[in-house]
């Protein structure tokens, strides 16, 4: 049997059961988003068909979040199946010896980390942020955080260096910037300048178009000293120049759903530039470079369920033993990110310890069964 027809009938059987995990646990999630979209229905022209339409939207996410739990399932019933029908002890007899199957199926998981790659980092950030303003539009805007969102810059001016602290409430209804608040600082830490907006737009070249805004100066201790007071100014639209671009305020009021690995990264080092706390961000911009191996790791963990004897437990034994693999690698990355924030651990470590220990332990499985089995 040569190489070629053993890499086709594996492929052939493992994407189709990879394809039916994924188009199963796609349509019960689209399921569970639609049934808690209708509780929206009839509030501000929100329709059954914007909640299939934002429950789709929301599809590409769940994709990318699900792919290497479906890769893992799929994975573990194709080569159950072929132990249980001894067509694996056939392909074994055959010359396909333990380190040409793993050279297979590593090969294979590369290829679903391309996929999961090109629909994390492309199609589900724009698919996310289409759904965040679809909700946002029927909800009269996002709430950011409690305390909002907060931006920092600094800026050298004729009197010297300003540092400027920006807080956006919530984002609108189209999408504007609501309940922004602009102070700067002189060198010395004093407050120069506040400027209160009930509403601002971004564009591209980082001028914002301020909607009601009303500034406030102080004086410098100098000036004061020789009469000067506080001036308070009104202006129905204000245009006000800043460093930080629209991509940079998108980041820090959309979720961290909506941005590619390449946004993360730009964001992380602005936030560490201005000296604000990027672990977070970083954190999440490791989870989402690495995430996609996580497809090599689930088709190795798969691999040794193919040197498992039938009396070792059924196929659906099997399943249920990767469904459970699955749960808790997901669970351990969880807690792998918030423990990595409070003990202030190395971002990449933090995001690669768990796919570093189940790959582990993958490969000791594989070599003790192989060994002994």
């Amino acid at each position: 049997m040569t190489l070629r027809t053993v890499r086709r009938l594996l492929y052939r059987d493992i994407v189709w059961s990879v394809v039916f995990v994924s188009v199963a646990f796609l349509s019960l999630f689209f399921f569970i988003d639609f049934v808690d979209a209708l509780e929206g229905i009839g509030r501000n022209g929100y329709t059954v068909w914007h909640a299939a339409a934002g429950s789709a939207l929301e599809a590409p996410g769940h994709f990318y979040e699900l792919f290497p739990i479906c890769v893992l399932i799929g994975t573990i019933y194709s080569m159950a199946r072929l132990a249980q029908s001894s067509e694996y002890t056939i392909l074994r007899t055959g010359g396909l010896g333990p380190g040409r199957a793993l050279g297979l199926l590593t090969a294979l998981g590369v290829a679903f980390t391309v996929v999961t790659f090109t629909v994390g980092d492309y199609l589900a950030p724009i698919t996310e942020r289409e759904a965040a303003l679809m909700k946002a539009g029927f909800r009269g805007g996002l709430q950011v955080e409690r305390s909002g969102a907060w931006l920092k810059e600094r800026r050298g001016t004729p009197d010297g260096e300003r540092s400027i602290s920006i807080n956006v409430a919530r984002t609108g209804a189209r999408g504007q910037l609501e309940g922004v608040r602009i102070f700067e600082l002189d060198i010395d830490g004093r407050l120069r300048t506040r400027i209160e907006a009930h509403s601002a737009q971004v564009s591209e070249d980082g001028v914002w178009q301020l909607e009601q805004a009303v500034r406030t100066d102080w004086p410098t201790p100098e000036q004061a000293a020789q009469g000067a007071r506080v001036t308070e100014s009104r202006f129905d639209t204000l245009a006000w120049t800043s460093t930080l671009s629209a991509s940079v305020v998108a980041a820090a009021v959309l979720p961290v759903s909506t941005m590619s690995t390449v946004e993360l990264w730009q964001y992380s080092r602005h936030l560490s530039g201005q000296d604000q706390a990027a672990q977070r961000h970083e954190i999440q911009f490791w989870r989402k470079a690495l995430y996609p191996l996580a497809c090599v790791v689930m088709v190795a963990l798969a691999l040794p369920f193919a040197y498992l004897h039938a009396r070792s437990g059924g196929v659906s034994l099997k399943v249920f033993g990767g469904i459970m693999l699955g749960i808790s690698f997901v669970l351990l990355q969880n807690v792998s990110g918030h423990l990595g924030m409070l003990r202030n651990w190395t971002p990449w470590i933090a995001a690669a310890s768990p796919g570093m220990l189940y790959l582990a332990m993958s490969l000791a499985a594989f070599g003790w069964l192989v060994r002994y089995r």
